[in-house]
Parts: structure tokens; C-alpha cells; sequence
């Protein structure tokens, strides 16, 4: 099979602005061969997007984003394939859920300590699952503070900005075994965001990981710049670990990334899914 894929997007089943059944409409209309549904921290979209997916004759991956711990800059992880209904797995996903609920209002207190005019009620009216920094950028954005969703996170409520505020992850190693024992396939995230010093300590990083489970990276990326994409992509090859990718989409709640392009040049293709397929079916022999 040909055609560009897209194996990172989010519903509003965590922060974006399609539901999973718009999501995977958005994806058969715009050519897609395949996507995967990678919502942070939940599975509670899956059902809906597999559903959506055989009626649309559009093939969907079960997947999930987790954010797992690391000093520096943030460390999130990709699982693909894992069983939707995973008791297991979904139980571990509720601790994360209830840290989310936990920092939500901490960091709207925050804000409005800082003199914001943003309100509890007015971020919950915009989310229709978990909430999320992107529904608090939103609220500002509406109530004029800023002028772009963009604006909101680096002002506010990025990493080291004023109103951000830490909650509870997992370590690498627990969030790779979650999704192993899902049946799943980790996938190290955005390598970029890691903020590793150098190559060396980026690459002692993905090492440990890889002991640890760790199947391959997301090479292809919007934010990754075309010397970063060779980097990751050498360092994949040189651990023989699989490079994905994926825009990281979100609708409206991400601005300027689109499903499949990115920021316009971003083409990730079917093969990388043949190449997951065939670890999924080597893990079923093992």
C-alpha cells in the first residue's frame, strides 16, 4: 500500500478540537492511507475512531501519548497497537488523568493571581474530555490577553513560564513497560523537546530506553528542522531502532499544523506502518 500516514494526532478525548469520528472523517477526506489516534494519557477515544475507521473503509491505529519524566526539557512516548480495553493499562492512565485534574486548577489560580481575567467554568466549557493547557491557551485567547494560542503557551504556560506548573509522570522505563504489556509498540516522542545537551547524552538516553523496550523514534516531525530529522534518523538506524512520525495534530487547538503536512512539507509514508506491523506480529510469536 502507498500514501501518507500520520501516526501522531490528538481527539478531544484529551486536547484537540476534533472528536474521533471528525478526526478520522478529516483524515478520509484529505487522502490519508492511515492514522493513529495518540491522545495524551486516555484510550477513552479508540473505540469511537476504530469504529469510524472501518465505516470510512480508513485504517486507524490504536495508539496513545504518555508523558514521562525527565529532567530538562519533556519526554513524552508513543505506543502503537496496544489492546483499546487494556484493564491494565487504562487503571495506570486514570493515575495520570487525576494529575492533570489536579494541575488544571492550579494553574488557572495562577493566572488569575497575575491579574488575568480567566475563570475555572470558562476552560471547562471548552473541553469536551480531559482538560488541558490548550483549553486554558483558548480561554485567554478569548478573553483578549493574547493573540495567539502560540503566544498563550510561551507567555504563560509553557515549561519555566510563570503559570506553569509540574504534575505527576511516570518514569520512562514504567511507561514503555505499560504499553509493552498492552501489546503495544513504545515509540520515543520528539526527540527535540528532550533538550538533551548534546548528541552524546541524547544518544546514552535513547540507549537506556531502547534496554528498557524501546522499539523506535519519531524522526519526522514539524518542529524538527532538516539537520535534527538526519540526526534522529542516523541514530535510529545506528541502534536499529524504527523511525516514525507523525504533525502532532490537534485542529484548531494547535494553530498552523495540519493532519499529514505539518507545516506544509511533512510526508511520512505507509511503509513505516508495514515496519510496525511487523514487530507487532513478532512480538504475537514470541
Amino acid at each position: 500500500m502507498s500514501g501518507l500516514i500520520d501516526l501522531h494526532t490528538h481527539s478531544t478525548a484529551s486536547d484537540g478540537s476534533l472528536s474521533p469520528r471528525e478526526l478520522v472523517q478529516y483524515a478520509k477526506n484529505k487522502g490519508a492511507a492511515a492514522i493513529a489516534l495518540t491522545d495524551h494519557d486516555t484510550l477513552e477515544g479508540l473505540d469511537e475512531a476504530l469504529a469510524a475507521g472501518r465505516e470510512m473503509d480508513l485504517e486507524v491505529i490504536p495508539g496513545v501519548e504518555i508523558s514521562a519524566q525527565h529532567n530538562g526539557g519533556t519526554m513524552h512516548l508513543l505506543g502503537y497497537y496496544m489492546n483499546p480495553r487494556d484493564k491494565g493499562l487504562k487503571k495506570e492512565l486514570q493515575i495520570l488523568q487525576e494529575a492533570r485534574k489536579d494541575r488544571n486548577p492550579k494553574i488557572i489560580e495562577k493566572l488569575r493571581q497575575m491579574g488575568l481575567p480567566i475563570q475555572f467554568d470558562q476552560v471547562t466549557a471548552l473541553a469536551k474530555g480531559q482538560i488541558g493547557r490548550p483549553h486554558i491557551a483558548q480561554s485567554l485567547l478569548r478573553s483578549g490577553v493574547v493573540s495567539s494560542l502560540e503566544e498563550a503557551f510561551q507567555k504563560y504556560l509553557t515549561k519555566g513560564a510563570p503559570a506553569y506548573i509540574e504534575k505527576f509522570r511516570f518514569s520512562p522505563q514504567k511507561s514503555i513497560h505499560l504499553i509493552l504489556e498492552a501489546g503495544g509498540i513504545p515509540i520515543l516522542a520528539h526527540p527535540k523537546t528532550l533538550k538533551s545537551p548534546s548528541i552524546r547524552e541524547l544518544m546514552k538516553l535513547v540507549k537506556d530506553l531502547k534496554a528498557a523496550g524501546l522499539k523506535g523514534l519519531e524522526v519526522f516531525y514539524p518542529d524538527h528542522s532538516p539537520d535534527q530529522t538526519r540526526t534522529y534518523m542516523a541514530m535510529a538506524q545506528e541502534l536499529d531502532l524504527l523511525c516514525t512520525g507523525g504533525s502532532d495534530f490537534h485542529g484548531n487547538n494547535k494553530e498552523r499544523v495540519d493532519l499529514l503536512v505539518g507545516f506544509g512539507d511533512l510526508k511520512v509514508p505507509y511503509k513505516i506502518i508495514e515496519d510496525l506491523k511487523a514487530i507487532k506480529n513478532n512480538n504475537k510469536k514470541v
